[in-house]
């Protein structure tokens, strides 16, 4: 069977048992390919569709199409994701990064001034993706990352060494636990804030990932609520709060923030146009 056969037949059965569109199945097959055939390129599947591959590349071609199949996340069949134009190491100590969360590094990047020395701190790291890209674009900037599991920052140590990112200090840390007396001049999160009883917790991707990373509280909130109540005990005065939330639950954040004195709340929406994250400005 030639490239061009096993990826249509393998398409096929994405698009089908998954209910995938066509063109999302295709991407997923080439991805799954080129990771079976040593990471090659896009072009290189376009330019060699006529080669007949060897049965051992089939094989483990087949392994990774089976554990898609069963539902099992892309990234973590492949073990890394694109985040902000940087490929993260990702595996299932950590979630997925997705494209919303760009937003979150975007509105945080507008509040760092460019020439300028911050502190930032990003609270509930994972893959270090928002941490990592926030240092990436301000290497002037000191950014302290901070999760509970040990295994999460092993992934974000990885991605930090790997992308040769020097100016992100790891820490584990429950929340604001270790950090001490320390400020911050912004501080983000994208913590969990699924609703425990959501029925989405046991479909698609998020049966894969890190069930603590994702559920927070009857209502979702616990965890922001927590890191509101305490925030203001590590962010200077006129700092800002940046914080990624569900679609429906803007007006419940920006209230917290207001009732804990912060002031400009407002709530921006991501690519889809839903309202994502949520910010504030400590007042001074």
């Amino acid at each position: 069977m030639n490239v061009r056969a096993l990826l249509f037949e393998a398409q096929g059965r994405i698009a089908q048992i998954l209910a995938l569109p066509d063109a999302e199945a295709r991407i997923e097959a080439q991805a799954l390919l080129r990771h079976a055939l040593g990471d090659v390129s896009r072009a290189w599947l376009i330019t060699h569709e006529q080669d007949v591959l060897q049965p051992t590349q089939i094989e483990q071609f087949q392994v990774f199409l089976a554990r898609r199949l069963a539902g099992e996340p892309v990234a973590y069949i492949l073990g890394m994701r694109e985040f902000y134009g940087l490929e993260f190491k990702v595996s299932p100590d950590v979630l997925i990064p997705r494209p919303d969360t760009e937003l979150l590094v975007e509105l945080a990047l507008e509040r760092i001034p460019q020439p300028l020395p911050c502190r930032v701190l990003d609270l509930g790291t994972g893959s270090g993706a928002i941490a990592i890209s926030i240092a990436s674009q301000r290497p002037q900037v000191e950014v302290t990352a901070v999760d509970s599991s040990q295994a999460a920052l092993a992934v974000a140590r990885a991605n930090a060494e790997k992308l040769q990112i020097s100016n992100v200090h790891l820490l584990q840390s429950d929340w604001f636990a270790a950090l001490g007396a320390e400020s911050f001049d912004v501080i983000v999160s994208n913590p969990p804030y699924i609703a425990a009883g959501d029925v989405h917790l046991s479909q698609g991707d998020l049966r894969f990932e890190p069930a603590s990373a994702l559920a927070s509280g009857a209502d979702g909130l616990d965890s922001i609520r927590h890191i509101v109540s305490e925030v203001q005990r590590y962010l200077t005065l006129g700092g800002w709060l940046l914080l990624e939330h569900g679609y429906d639950q803007a007006q419940g954040v920006a209230g917290l923030l207001r009732d804990a004195g912060f002031n400009e709340v407002e709530s921006r929406p991501d690519l889809a146009g839903v309202l994502r994250v949520t910010l504030g400005r400590l007042a001074a």
